[in-house]
């Protein structure tokens, strides 16, 4: 497999080689050597930057001490913490960011460079184990994990890019050091015309396309109806309604009359369309609430995507399977051709469907659920209390018991939760796509309803994909694999990579802006750390 790299700004900035000292001068200067440090950046403070939590600059020599850095590594660690001031890159007072996990997703990608992987991993995997995360300065783990991630990321940087200007611009500029406010943002990112891939570049131009619109005002809003709205209507409303599209350019007609005419419903259905909605022509609370969002906060919605951007993996040559969790969808592709897409349900708030990559490598037909420790213990035990034969009624068994809970799983067969088939692609999170008996949830727009894992709408199709270079599985005997109510394991001839990813605003391949809601609050996260405080004060779901 094509291994996946990271896309990066272009920069003008030029990086000179490291020399052979390890000491700082007072002057940001290495002692007695040829090459510039990237110089501290003291307009960088705690009111204005990224994160809120600061590095002492003695703590991180003292890791260059303790874990022998060689001068490359160091000499680019402490250009990485000048130009952000020596705040913290990977952990804000609230935990991980998302520029730390996205690297960390990347890093799958890579080859280990030397720093201590399996111990970094651990690290990582216990802090995102906990419930809640509260760091501090003073916390020795999170610095060593911080300063271990810089380590892995300087190393990172080396291995991927051979030019100069192009590891300056991922030391200074790819994780983000500084607050801004959005028309500021988006003025900078209009100057920059090289983008790193047709994705970024697309919502690019929707950047300056709603920062001009909100510079000049915004749209107005617009009220409920008195009766339902659609075409034919004769309502006051509509003539908001066209109107606000006319500011978006979704309705081109001049035409600003209260009739609900052809050409609205036209809008009306592609606008639908844009924000996830069976598109039916019918004007909803639903659809009017997307509307009424101010251009300022879509703007600054733009952005928080544009940023997550600059941190997907490049498109590998072959097949690639990508998750939209906001979308609810999955789409299977060679190389940048769509090859199919299909409905998903992910899981619901407090079952949050983490965001990771992987490899697909196996197909289990007929599988048993062995269900998790924390549904036994909230929800089977509760049942069982209740009911003694809960097990029986529901095709469950218990196979053991593991510090005092019983073992339970649920045999193949139509109550199970995961259908006829799941799909594999191992992961520290337990995480994988399946069937499902719940047809119904696919009906619905929003479908956020799981425990966790990602359920398919067309589990069959993706099956017969992933198997289509093995001749000794044709359809019939995936059907009969599936009916068979024995559990079966076929490894995968060809792995496919899986990247399950968080996108709430993004432009489609027909060109077509879309926006979904923020269903677990990443972007309001996000938000609260790019955008200066006069823009970020108002929480973003009342904007």
């Amino acid at each position: 497999m094509k291994r996946i790299t990271l896309s990066l700004f272009a920069a003008v900035l030029i990086l000179v080689a490291c020399n052979d000292e390890n000491r700082t001068a007072s002057d940001g200067r290495v002692a007695g050597g040829n090459q510039d440090l990237i110089p501290r950046n003291h307009s960088i403070t705690k009111a204005n930057a990224y994160t809120d939590v600061f590095l002492d600059s003695s703590a991180m020599e003292a890791f260059i001490a303790d874990q022998h850095l060689n001068d490359t590594i160091s000499v680019g660690m402490r250009s990485f913490y000048n130009a952000r001031n020596y705040q913290y890159a990977w952990f804000a007072s609230d935990g991980l960011t998302e520029q730390a996990l996205a690297f960390r997703n990347l890093y799958d990608y890579s080859n280990d460079s030397g720093t201590s992987h399996k111990s970094l991993d651990r690290r990582l995997e216990g802090l995102m184990a906990r419930d809640s995360l509260n760091v501090g300065s003073g916390d020795a783990e999170i610095r060593k994990t911080e300063l271990l991630l810089t380590w892995r990321y300087i190393n990172y940087v080396w291995d991927k890019f051979d030019g100069k200007k192009t590891r300056r611009v991922a030391l200074e500029q790819l994780v983000p050091s500084k607050k801004y406010g959005p028309q500021e943002l988006a003025k900078l990112l209009a100057a920059d015309h090289d983008a790193p891939n047709k994705n970024y570049e697309a919502l690019q131009r929707e950047v300056s396309r709603y920062s001009k619109i909100a510079a000049q005002g915004g749209w107005g809003f617009i009220a409920a109806p008195s009766k339902k709205l659609k075409k034919g209507a004769i309502d006051t409303v509509v003539v908001a309604l066209k109107k606000r599209l006319q500011a978006t350019g979704q309705f081109t007609d001049n035409d600003t009359s209260a009739v609900f005419n052809d050409q609205l419903d036209a809008a009306v259905k592609s606008v639908q369309l844009g924000y996830g909605f069976t598109a039916d022509g019918v004007v909803t609370a639903a659809l009017l609430k997307e509307l009424n969002v101010s251009a300022e906060r879509r703007l600054e919605q733009l952005l928080v995507n544009l940023e997550r951007m600059r941190w997907m993996p490049a498109e590998p040559s072959g097949s690639l399977i990508l998750v939209n969790i906001p979308a609810f969808k999955m789409y299977v592709q060679d190389g940048s051709k769509e090859l199919f897409n299909m409905d998903v349900v992910v899981g619901k708030e407090g079952h949050s469907t983490v965001l990771f990559s992987g490899n697909l490598n196996q197909v289990v037909f007929s599988p048993y659920w062995n269900i998790p420790e924390s549904i036994v213990r909230k929800e089977v035990l509760p049942e069982l209390a209740k009911n003694s034969n809960y097990l029986t009624e529901h095709q469950m068994e218990v196979t053991g018991e593991e510090d005092g809970l019983p073992v339970i799983r649920q045999l193949p067969g139509n109550q199970n939760q995961l259908g006829k088939i799941k799909f594999l692609f191992p992961n520290r999170f337990n995480i994988y796509f399946h069937d499902t008996p719940f047809k119904e949830l696919f009906n619905k727009d929003k479908r956020a309803y799981s425990h966790g894992c990602i359920r398919l709408r067309e589990p069959v199709k993706l099956a017969e994909f992933l198997l289509m270079n093995q001749p000794e599985w044709p359809r019939e005997r995936i059907d009969s694999a599936m009916n068979s109510g024995k559990e079966k394991f076929v490894k995968v001839k060809d792995p496919v990579p899986v990247l399950i990813y968080y996108y709430t605003a993004w432009v489609d391949g027909n060109k077509q802006l879309q926006f979904r809601e923020d269903i677990y609050g990443y972007d309001e996260r996000l938000a609260k750390k790019m955008f200066a405080p006069a823009s970020s004060s108002v929480p973003l779901a009342t904007r």
